[in-house]
């Protein structure tokens, strides 16, 4: 998402189909080294055995996210991937959907710090006041 004046806000998470959300903010470009911090984050922070479904973009796809499944699966994190063209079927994509249709308000574009707090602050409410009905 980009502010009026070309300050642009990425976000990458992690939502399950009960609402259980993660995710990070940044104004940098998100690749491959992006997401494998973040998963490798997510692989030290788990109790118990999770998988993980991610798309076919070439980010998540690269030969180095390649290289740490074997590492994060030793610590219970499992990657899958979507069927190629499946878009309908990447649940998070709904969430990006809502927040930029319904959640942040056209006004909230005026300037990147209003942006950044209107994001974060409905990210942080997914799971807790804001839910997706996945039905």
């Amino acid at each position: 998402m980009t502010a009026n004046h070309g300050k642009q806000l990425n976000c990458f998470g992690l939502l399950s189909r009960k609402n259980e959300f993660i995710f990070k903010t940044t104004t940098k470009n998100i690749n491959t080294d992006f997401v494998i911090e973040f998963l490798e984050q997510v692989s030290f922070s788990i109790t118990k055995p999770t998988v993980i479904i991610l798309d076919n973009s070439r980010i998540h796809t690269a030969h180095k996210i390649k290289e740490r499944i074997k590492f994060w699966q030793k610590r219970g994190l499992y990657i899958f991937y979507l069927p190629p063209y499946s878009p309908h079927l990447n649940i998070i994509e709904r969430l990006w959907k809502e927040l930029k249709a319904r959640w942040i308000k056209p006004e909230d574009y005026l300037s990147a710090d209003d942006l950044f707090y209107a994001v974060s602050s409905c990210l942080n409410q997914v799971g807790d006041k804001i839910k997706i009905n996945f039905k």
